[in-house]
C-alpha cells in the first residue's frame, strides 16, 4: 500500500505527464490516501480532466476538488453564442432525448432544466456541457421522471453489479426508495466505486444516487 507521500508524488507526476492539463495553479495534498486538489483552473473542462487524472492513479481512497474556475477575461464568446452551441451539442449527443433539455446562460454559468427518463442522461448532459469551451459553471436542475412501473430497483441494481463485478459484490448494499438509491459498503478501488454508481444511474426509475461506498 502506498504512503501518503508516495501517492502525492504519483498524482503530481500524473498531472505533469498529461499534456491536456494545465495544473500550474493547482496543488495536491494527500491525507489518509484522500487526494485534495486546490487552486484555480480556466474552465470546467479542466476541472473535470484533473479529477479524471487523479482517479487514474492507483491507491487513492477518494478525491476532493477545491478548485475555482476563473475564465479568461474578457470571455471569447457571448452568452447567446454559448447557449446556441450547447443546445446544438445536446441535440447531437447520442442517448439524450431531443428538445427535452432547456439551457440558460449568464456570464458563462449554465443552468440546465427539463425532464429525462434516466439518471445517466442527467449526468451525460452535465458532463457534455462541462467540457465545452467558455463554460464557467453548471447548475444541473434536470429532473428524472420516476417510473411507477419499475420493478424492484434494488434487485435490478444488485443483479447488474453481480454481472459486472470482477469478484463477488456481496459487500455492496443497495437501498432504493422513491427513486433515490443509497449505496453502502466497501469496495476495493475507486474504479469499483464508479462502476457501482454507474450501474445505479443507468437503472430506470432512479432519479438520484447517494454514494456512501468506502474504498478499502
Amino acid at each position: 500500500m502506498k504512503s501518503d507521500q508516495e501517492l502525492k508524488n504519483d498524482v503530481e507526476q500524473e498531472l505533469l505527464w498529461d499534456p491536456a492539463l494545465d495544473s500550474r495553479n493547482v496543488t495536491a495534498t494527500v491525507l489518509n490516501r484522500v487526494v485534495t486538489l486546490e487552486g484555480s483552473v480556466r474552465s470546467c473542462a479542466q476541472k473535470l480532466a484533473l479529477q479524471k487524472a487523479v482517479q487514474r492513479v492507483a491507491g487513492s481512497r477518494g478525491v476532493v476538488l477545491d478548485l475555482v474556475v476563473r475564465a479568461p477575461s474578457p470571455l471569447r464568446h457571448s452568452d447567446e453564442e454559448l447557449a446556441a452551441a450547447i443546445l446544438a451539442a445536446l441535440q447531437w449527443q447520442e442517448g439524450l432525448p431531443e428538445n427535452a433539455i432547456g439551457v440558460v446562460v449568464e456570464h458563462g454559468c449554465v443552468t440546465l432544466t427539463g425532464t429525462v427518463e434516466y439518471g445517466y442522461q442527467r449526468q451525460a448532459a452535465e458532463v457534455l456541457v462541462c467540457r465545452m469551451r467558455g463554460v464557467v459553471g453548471v447548475a444541473n436542475q434536470i429532473e428524472v421522471r420516476i417510473d411507477p412501473l419499475a420493478a424492484d430497483v434494488s434487485r435490478q441494481i444488485a443483479d447488474a453489479l453481480q454481472r459486472r463485478a470482477r469478484h463477488e459484490s456481496g459487500d455492496i448494499s443497495v437501498d432504493a426508495h422513491d427513486g433515490v438509491v443509497r449505496l453502502t459498503g466497501v469496495v476495493d478501488s475507486i474504479l469499483d466505486k464508479r462502476v457501482a454508481c454507474g450501474v445505479a444511474w443507468g437503472t430506470k426509475g432512479v432519479r438520484w444516487v447517494v454514494d456512501q461506498l468506502s474504498v478499502a
